[in-house]
């Protein structure tokens, strides 16, 4: 018993890892809301497209996987959630198909649509993607209107376990202004990452003069939206589990008492905020200094994994149904069979090795500076 609960942990752990990397790699969607903000001339354009162009797989890529993750981990989630609320879900990859047929064809002879139209999908993108995954993050916390039916669990006269209280599949998260504000905060967020990583990858003077212009007011407007929600959330009723009886329950403050019987996961979400912080101050009052990126990119890593443990450790529903509180997923009514999470352990020791591989790629990728002698000599410019 104690073996299951350790890997209901461990890949509660690898979820919430994998979403903290997709929150960080959402500055390419950062990227793409500024262009035309910050791109005035053709040749600016195709520069911040190009920066940003040879990341965008990554970011579908981990998207794919935490998606992945999460079906083989916690298929009550998965169905649940995926497949109840899969208006908001459809929204989201559509924005992101939508950015990878931008990338492929703007520059293709011959293309219908013209250049600025696929330029606008990446704009649509990098405004769209942000906010709905940021508010689907949020239902964590806020909670979302489904039904699970547990009598139905392995009843194969009763295929349907779960179910979505209303006709709206997903949307109605949008409703829920605190939902709005996350969406807000991580949108924000994506583009100060976005300002971070074109200081810090393109070699154009005026172009990242307007960056750090630009990076000083998504940064207040971050600030405003990130605080105001772990404010509320921490001071709000949280969704505690019994854990002799697996009742559900409101507990005042659940989130700030889960921060304070794990000051490990308290630590380093304060790492991650001051990382950030220090990232976005040194490139604001320092006009040489180009590696911001790093300090907020892995703060933000380390803030948002801080936020997803929270969530679903220490008794705590990481899904709570607002319909039917004891239709609440937790880390134990939701996962898979021992065997499946250890047999899922044994491949998960090949991921240093993928991530080896992505930072080996990464640098080879980022090797120098890009500036538009580059984009005219490079045989593959978006």
């Amino acid at each position: 018993m104690e073996n299951y609960l350790f890997l209901q942990q461990y890949w509660w752990f690898i979820v919430s890892l994998l979403g903290a990397i997709l929150v960080f790699l959402l500055f390419v969607q950062g990227g793409n809301s500024l262009l035309f903000q910050l791109g005035k001339t053709e040749e600016e354009r195709s520069l911040l497209i190009n920066v940003t162009g040879r990341k965008w797989e990554f970011t579908f890529t981990t998207l794919v996987t935490f998606g992945g993750a999460f079906f083989a981990s916690f298929p009550l989630f998965y169905s649940t959630s995926f497949g109840g609320a899969y208006w908001l879900w459809m929204l989201i990859l559509f924005s992101f198909v939508l950015q990878a047929v931008s990338y492929e064809f703007q520059s293709k002879l011959g293309n219908l649509l013209g250049k600025k139209t696929y330029q606008s999908f990446l704009v649509i993108n990098g405004f769209v993607g942000p906010i709905l995954l940021g508010g689907a993050v949020a239902t964590f916390f806020t909670g979302s209107n489904f039904i699970v039916n547990k009598a139905n669990m392995g009843n194969e006269m009763m295929p349907i376990i779960s179910s979505w209280a209303n006709g709206s599949h997903g949307l109605d998260a949008l409703l829920n202004i605190w939902n709005v504000v996350l969406g807000a905060a991580v949108f924000f967020l994506a583009r100060v990452l976005g300002n971070l990583y074109f200081i810090n990858r393109i070699n154009d003077a005026p172009l990242t003069i307007r960056c750090r212009k630009t990076l000083r007011i998504d940064t207040v407007a971050f600030l405003v939206f990130f605080l105001a929600f772990v404010i509320r959330t921490l001071l709000s009723n949280g969704f505690a589990v019994d854990p002799g009886t697996e009742i559900i329950y409101m507990e005042p403050y659940k989130y700030l008492t889960n921060f304070l019987e794990m000051p490990v996961v308290a630590i380093l979400f304060l790492i991650g905020v001051v990382l950030v912080l220090w990232g976005i101050g040194k490139t604001i009052f320092s006009t040489s200094y180009t590696k911001g990126i790093w300090f907020t990119g892995f703060g933000t890593v380390f803030t948002v994994l801080a936020l997803l443990l929270m969530a679903g450790y220490n008794h705590t529903s990481y899904y709570p149904s607002t319909a039917d509180l004891q239709s609440s997923l937790t880390l134990a009514n939701s996962c898979s069979s021992e065997f499946t999470l250890k047999t899922m352990a044994y491949v998960s020791i090949l991921v240093p090795f993928v991530l080896a591989y992505i930072v080996y790629a990464w640098r080879a990728i980022d090797n120098k500076k890009i500036d538009t002698k580059e984009l005219k000599e490079d045989g593959h410019s978006y």
